[in-house]
């Protein structure tokens, strides 16, 4: 993200916002809201004071921006809500809410409906309808079907320190906390995955899949 195209006198800065709203944008308080030119904003759409559009994003209507999201490159559907993303080059269906602290880097497309919550990043990833991945999360370099739920904690390993792979999850899938897939591997539709496991091998669609030493209880050890 080059910094260069934040960069405005204040005039130009006024007279950008002063369009927008002329075109039924919503910005209550212009406060560090940055616009440069070529950016589309559809009318109705709420813009939040510290948030920042740049380069060819293009807004649809009905949506909340903000606040302190930056948008470079970014197409985001009707009605989607994004509090504290940052994202360059991603793509974002309708009806989705995103954020706070969100970073959505080059390449990655999500579907309608979309739950991503807090501290969850995401790289050249494919997401489809309705799935959440609701906090403190790592996706990179993988394609997520429809309606999964991703829980706390998830780890995409991609790199071999050679060469990037691809995790897939098909829909519907359950992923437990605190689980890493080390790519090349899939889920398959409908798949559990339990808590804490680190997934190597691919599971069947309908599976169920533990990854996890057993828990060994040393009576007494802890005293001495």
């Amino acid at each position: 993200m080059d910094a260069s195209q934040f960069a405005m006198e204040e005039k130009d800065r006024a007279a950008a916002l002063a369009a927008l709203r002329a075109a039924g944008v919503r910005i209550p308080c212009a406060d560090g809201v940055v616009v440069t030119g070529g950016v589309q904003v559809g009318a109705g759409t709420l813009i939040l004071p510290g948030s920042i559009l740049c380069g060819n994003t293009v807004i649809g209507e009905h949506c909340v921006i903000g606040p302190n999201s930056v948008l470079c490159d970014t197409t985001v559907g009707s009605r989607a809500v994004l509090n504290n993303v940052q994202s360059e080059g991603a793509e974002i269906g309708a009806d989705c809410e995103i954020g706070p602290w969100v970073r959505l880097r080059p390449g990655t497309k999500l579907g309608q409906r979309l739950r991503i919550g807090n501290f969850v990043e995401l790289k050249n990833a494919n997401i489809g309808d309705a799935t959440k991945i609701a906090h403190l999360s790592y996706i990179g370099d993988a394609d997520f079907g429809k309606a999964i739920n991703v829980g706390c904690g998830l780890a995409v390993a991609n790199y071999d320190g050679k060469q990037k792979h691809r995790a897939q999850v098909g829909d519907g899938a359950f992923i437990g906390c605190h689980n890493s897939l080390v790519a090349p591997v899939s889920v398959g539709p409908g798949a559990y995955t339990a808590a804490g496991s680190v997934i190597t091998e691919d599971v069947p669609a309908g599976g169920f899949a533990v990854a996890r030493a057993r828990q060994v209880n040393k009576e007494g050890r802890g005293q001495r």
